[in-house]
């Protein structure tokens, strides 16, 4: 019984970690855009068109809204993930191999974290899903049970386990 409930929370949880996710990823972009909650990594704003900082910091902005609000998430996250996977390996890891010398573990985290939108789809409480109802029902075709698609829900956790 609990698993079930768990199991039925899934679309939820993964939305409520897809708006944090994303909300902080656009607040670190909106510090070095906009200077922002004590501004860039060395305060005040980015010099606009900087390479790389200033494309970053407007990915960051950008990708993160989309991700929190659940708007293209998929393709926002590929994105994000991308941005920071490049900023690992770029700008990171020549000051040492593990995040943990070279001061890189956000970069390590949003990676792996967008990653992982990438795969399981914005889950509950997406914006992509208004969308999305509404075409299905102007075309008259619904998913069979009526569930959004893209959401782990779908899988089963634990196939063959006596509920």
């Amino acid at each position: 019984m609990p698993e079930r409930a768990l199991d039925r929370a899934v679309p939820f949880v993964l939305g409520l970690f897809r708006i944090v996710v994303g909300l902080l990823f656009a607040a670190h972009g909106a510090a070095a855009v906009f200077g922002v909650f004590g501004g860039g990594p060395k305060g005040g704003t980015v010099a606009v068109g900087a390479w790389p900082s200033w494309y970053a910091a407007v990915i960051q902005f950008a990708c993160g809204l989309l991700v929190a609000f659940g708007l293209g998430t998929r393709i926002a996250a590929l994105l994000a993930s991308g941005s920071m996977a490049y900023a690992y390996f770029v700008v990171h890891q020549p000051d040492g191999l593990l995040p943990l010398q070279n001061q890189g573990e956000p970069a390590a985290m949003f990676c792996w974290a967008f990653l992982l939108l990438v795969f399981t789809g914005p889950g509950a409480l997406a914006v992509d899903a208004l969308f999305r109802r509404r075409s299905d029902d102007a075309r008259g075709t619904r998913p069979l049970g009526g569930e959004p698609r893209g959401v782990l829900s779908a899988v089963q956790v634990n196939p063959g386990a006596g509920d």
